[in-house]
């Protein structure tokens, strides 16, 4: 991102040719849209740039929480950029700890009206 912002910034000042891919994200950050080169590469959502930008901000700002501070109490199941892949990740760490099958595993899950806190 910083690299395609930096040359779309010298395309725009003539210091180097706008090419066909610069001009594409030119147009998306014009028409406040995240850039196809980002969202390529990033997760997915429907946001426009502003939002998608802010929500990205915050999923870095778990990640690195989270790397800084240890193991959260609790997880932004949706601000993972693979939540598949850290349920995957949770049930082999349990099969590998109690020498279970992870076949054998899965999840249940009680949805509540209310959340109480005690």
């Amino acid at each position: 991102m910083i690299e395609s912002l930096e040359n779309v910034r010298k395309a725009l000042k003539g210091r180097i040719a706008m090419s066909e891919e610069l001009e594409a994200i030119t147009i998306s950050l014009f028409n406040n849209q995240v850039p196809n080169m980002w969202a390529d590469k990033g997760f997915l959502s429907l946001k426009p740039l502003g939002s998608w930008t802010q929500d990205m901000l915050s999923r870095i700002e778990f990640l690195n929480n989270w790397i800084q501070h240890g193991t959260p109490n609790f997880y932004w199941i949706s601000g993972l950029f693979f939540p598949q892949a850290f349920f995957t990740g949770i049930l082999q760490n349990y099969a590998r700890k109690h020498v279970i099958a992870v076949d054998n595993l899965s999840f249940d899950f009680n949805i509540c009206d209310e959340l109480k806190l005690e």
